[in-house]
């Protein structure tokens, strides 16, 4: 080979280098929207009352149910959702509690906004901490002070704030400029529960509820199709846990077995939390626990393995469960009335099992899944977000054939 044609060849070789198209980069993690309906029963999927959502469980994932978290109550198992956690590890272990340090815990009270409360790291806090912003809109716990920061955005509870405001504040946070704009936004709506609480789940006012709801949903997609960020955007729709009716005879009295003067009952209902008064204990061990006629008490360590339940010190020293369809009382309490919804029944029971849907890139189309705990929810944001988990009690796993190679 002559000179000039070894150094014309080498020309030629450096040109073709510097002309080679680099790889591509990875695509850029999407937007997550995530959407509570409170105390949506999984079997209301399917059924035809809710057209849109319908429409996402027919072209998208759909799990058969999702497990709720022992209790079955609103803030712990939205904050079991939040940070992965089972309540008995993040501390919100009722709606209404004891701290035997910071006192009473009231979910709709200025108690609740106490950051001391909060154990974990809820996906807020977890994607901010990795650079990321977030928006909540009502999510319980969003609103307080946890490890130092809130969302970026946020808003407190206001229950009579429109289902169709609330999407377009969503949607007004999907509309700022690119540095400011969230990449995880909750949606919180309670609707249904409400209703469900006041006139039974079937009433004339659920079904409005759900109605309403399932219009929001509608809006929501149409907004963010007319944005072109459907295509960008994960779209997860679940609830907390189910909802079953209570009749209000249907109800069992715990100072039926042992006098009202020994027991000192922090709350009631479907799940109650018990101390014996002071010097009563083995008198009041000795009456309640075991199995009853549509109830059962335990010691709070020896609650049944799978509902993971026991260890908290906000937990009182018995733990009594009523079976589905009824409530564990006092006869100094309230008369309840004729029929009402009720949650916190047992996780495994039917009535209790709540709803996960979800659309989007990450998502493969017409997906079923076995049920799966709500633990796992968790994990599954962090993996879409592309950020590292806090440490949690879930699992990717049951997700995973659901999910398209996004990374």
């Amino acid at each position: 080979m002559s000179p000039a044609f070894r150094i014309a060849l080498l020309v030629l070789l450096a040109l073709f280098a510097g002309c080679t198209t680099p790889p591509p980069a990875a695509p850029a993690a999407p937007t997550v929207v995530l959407v509570s309906i409170d105390g949506l029963p999984a079997a209301v999927v399917g059924s035809g009352r809710m057209p849109t959502l319908d429409a996402i469980a027919a072209t998208g994932t759909r799990a058969d149910w999702l497990a709720p978290s022992y209790p079955t109550l609103t803030f712990p198992n939205h904050y079991t959702l939040a940070t992965g956690l089972r309540p008995d590890r993040h501390g919100i272990v009722h709606n209404n509690m004891r701290d035997p340090v910071l006192g009473m815990f009231v979910s709709k009270e200025a108690s609740a906004r106490d950051g001391r409360w909060w154990g974990g790291e809820p996906i807020w806090n977890t994607l901010q901490r990795q650079g990321g912003i977030a928006a909540t809109m009502f999510w319980p716990g969003s609103e307080v002070e946890i490890g130092g920061q809130r969302p970026r955005y946020w808003l407190p509870f206001d229950g009579k704030k429109p289902v169709e405001a609330r999407v377009d504040q969503v949607l007004a946070w999907l509309d700022l400029p690119r540095e400011r704009r969230p990449r995880l936004l909750t949606l919180y709506l309670e609707q249904y529960d409400v209703a469900s609480h006041a006139a039974g789940m079937h009433s004339a006012q659920a079904m409005q509820a759900l109605a309403t709801i399932d219009a929001g949903l509608a809006r929501l997609r149409a907004g963010l199709q007319a944005r072109g960020l459907d295509r960008t955007t994960d779209l997860i729709v679940l609830s907390d846990h189910g909802m079953a009716d209570v009749r209000g005879e249907d109800i069992r009295y715990l100072d039926d077995l042992v006098p009202d003067a020994a027991l000192q009952a922090e709350y009631g209902g479907q799940v109650m939390g018990l101390r014996a008064a002071p010097g009563r204990e083995a008198e009041v061990e000795a009456a309640v626990l075991g199995r009853h006629d549509h109830y059962a008490c335990w010691r709070k360590g020896e609650t049944p393995p799978g509902w993971h339940f026991g260890r908290n010190p906000r937990i009182p020293p018995i733990v009594c469960q009523a079976d589905d369809g009824w409530r564990v009382w006092l006869h100094r309490w309230p008369k309840q009335p004729a029929l009402k919804g009720e949650h916190g029944f047992a996780p495994e029971d039917p009535g209790m099992r709540a709803v996960f849907l979800a659309t989007g890139p990450s998502f493969r189309p017409r997906t079923r899944l076995p049920a799966f705990d709500n633990v796992d929810v968790y994990p599954l944001l962090a993996h879409l977000l592309r950020i590292q988990p806090a440490a949690n009690d879930g699992s990717l796993s049951p997700l995973l054939p659901a999910l398209r190679e996004t990374r």
